[in-house]
């Protein structure tokens, strides 16, 4: 592999894969509207075998309603990308998924019936297959929820599988599915932008998909694409890749008999280390990864500290749209790393470089989060704290301050008339359906109130996951009591309390967080908080930037 010309801008590229993949992603997305990744074009690939799985679902959601908030007419969809504001990159998405859902193709042993052979060569292939693949087992399990830990075989079938689309791409009309033109649009892109294109590829290596695809990525792609350019323009070879090895952090219930027998084949969480074991020794041997990477990030997780999903199920869920998991800060640390590899100047190093970190823990051995836990130098772990912060803060000026999470309200309305009421009077124009759109995006990042009831967004629940650790922004940031939430102060969200806003001395008999609100409008009132041409142009974009540098200099940061 060339290295990056360091005086030229990287073009950027995500791909995400099984329900780990997908989580991890929801992270990064959930970085982009909080600012982390200015001026960049993003193209994002989700790929899976389960096109109906929940996790998968939920991000593809995320991003469009991200897209959403960033659009502002219907022929510029997704908006422009931006710099120091909130929801500043562009994002791109393509959805790939091999299909598995026709009795012709949900299982190996349908999958590999060839036409036109003699008896005895049916034969041959059949003892060829009991060999590698247990025959009443691996051969005959239902592949539309993923490999199920069987990584030999997972290899094997999404290599084939991006192969087969890529040939149903070039031949067109009826062969050419959706996915297929999605997967051969974002290759070309690649293929375009190869002298400077990065890719990072979200997965895990305790699973089946992640696990199975992540070492055979790149040369699926490189393949591929030979069939899509007919061998003619092939550039891969000079793209970087990156990638998480992202070993156990979950448990769940380990499956009944009945499941087993229905089932065929399906994993067993009690089996997650030993595969994360065995995953982290091939990568450490295999020519082809230690050849085709560039930097690979070990993220682990205690194994006092893992979640249990699935509790309340009377089954595990092998996938499908019930299989929606709560949010995990090892995710966040995924993100992080993709933001380490996409934001690192360039590579000169000839085979894969692994990193990890380590994270402090406090005086009682509980774990302690910084803006340093997760970034690299004080500049990147600086702009974490400020932006994943002021992104906070905003939710609870919407969600709490101006009921924007509670039902039949638009606490981004409402919060517009109390400017308004405060001599900050120029977001007028911005329309019901925007201002919706913001609240629906803060609900999924924070989170919302349902017939009375209190549902965790994703910082909630990446909160959660940590239990008794410390993570950023004060414990009290993250009452999940519906009846405390308007009394939640988003001037007092950080640990550190030299972050927090100034009180209006005026205001002596006012409560703390109504002093920091009224201080919080007079920065509003500043003109030097205004939106600069570069944070953008049209009424939602200032809207949110103006927010964006009062709640910055609020927080007593500097811009990043």
């Amino acid at each position: 592999m060339s290295s990056t010309n360091p005086t030229s801008k990287p073009k950027l590229y995500l791909i995400a894969i099984g329900g780990t993949g997908m989580r991890c992603l929801e992270s990064f997305v959930h970085l982009c509207a909080a600012g982390m990744l200015d001026n960049e074009t993003i193209e994002i690939l989700t790929l899976d075998t389960d096109q109906y799985n929940g996790n998968k679902e939920r991000v593809e959601a995320l991003i469009n309603l991200y897209n959403k908030v960033k659009t502002n007419d219907s022929a510029n969809e997704g908006g422009e990308a931006r710099a120091n504001s909130f929801f500043s990159a562009k994002l791109n998405l393509s959805k790939f998924f091999t299909d598995y859902s026709t009795t012709e193709r949900n299982n190996l042993k349908v999958l590999s019936d060839t036409h036109n052979l003699t008896k005895e060569q049916r034969s041959d292939n059949e003892d060829l297959s009991n060999l590698f693949f247990d025959r009443e087992t691996v051969q005959e399990f239902s592949l539309d929820h993923g490999y199920r830990a069987q990584t030999h075989l997972g290899s094997m079938l999404m290599y084939h599988g991006i192969i087969e689309s890529a040939r149903n791409a070039q031949k067109g009309g009826k062969d050419a599915k959706e996915q297929d033109l999605a997967l051969k649009k974002f290759l070309l892109d690649i293929n375009n932008n190869a002298n400077n294109a990065k890719v990072f590829v979200f997965g895990s290596v305790f699973g089946g998909t992640g696990a199975s695809s992540i070492p055979v990525i790149p040369i699926a792609l490189s393949d591929a694409l030979k069939i899509i350019t007919d061998k003619g323009k092939l550039n891969l070879d000079k793209v970087q890749f990156g990638s998480t090895l992202l070993t156990d952090y979950f448990s769940f219930p380990t499956p009944n008999n009945q499941q087993k027998e229905n089932a065929k084949v399906i994993a067993d969480s009690q089996n997650f280390a030993l595969n994360s074991q065995a995953a982290l020794q091939f990568y450490n041997q295999d020519t082809t990864v230690k050849n085709t990477y560039k930097r690979l990030y070990h993220i682990g997780w205690p194994g006092s500290l893992k979640a249990l999903y699935g509790e309340d199920s009377q089954e595990v869920m092998t996938g499908g749209t019930n299989q929606r998991n709560d949010c995990h800060i090892v995710e966040l640390m995924s993100a992080a790393a993709a933001y380490d590899f996409f934001t690192h100047d360039s590579f000169t190093n000839k085979q894969a470089e692994y990193f990890y970190r380590s994270v402090e823990t406090d005086d009682n051995g509980s774990l302690r989060l910084t803006g340093a836990s997760f970034m690299e130098g004080e500049d990147k772990a600086t702009k974490l704290e400020n932006r994943l912060g002021a992104l906070f803060s905003l939710a609870h000026i919407i969600l709490s301050k101006n009921n924007g999470a509670w039902e039949n309200t638009v606490g981004t309305l409402e919060f517009r008339d109390v400017l308004k009421a405060n001599n900050v009077e120029q977001y007028e124009s911005l329309t019901d359906e925007q201002a919706r759109q913001i609240d629906d995006y803060l609900k999924e990042f924070a989170y919302k109130v349902v017939r009375g009831r209190f549902i965790p967004g994703w910082i909630y629940q990446v909160r959660q996951s940590l239990r008794n650790g410390s993570f950023l922004f004060a414990d009290q940031a993250f009452t999940t009591n519906v009846a405390e939430l308007p009394k939640v102060d988003p001037g007092t969200i950080f640990l550190d309390k030299r972050h927090h806003w100034d009180r209006n001395k005026m205001l002596l008999f006012k409560d703390d967080d109504v002093q920091r609100l009224d201080k919080f409008y007079d920065l509003m009132k500043d003109p030097k908080t205004e939106a600069s041409a570069e944070q953008g142009s049209t009424v939602k974009e200032k809207f949110l930037a103006h927010l964006y540098n009062a709640i910055t200099v609020a927080q007593h940061y500097q811009q990043a």
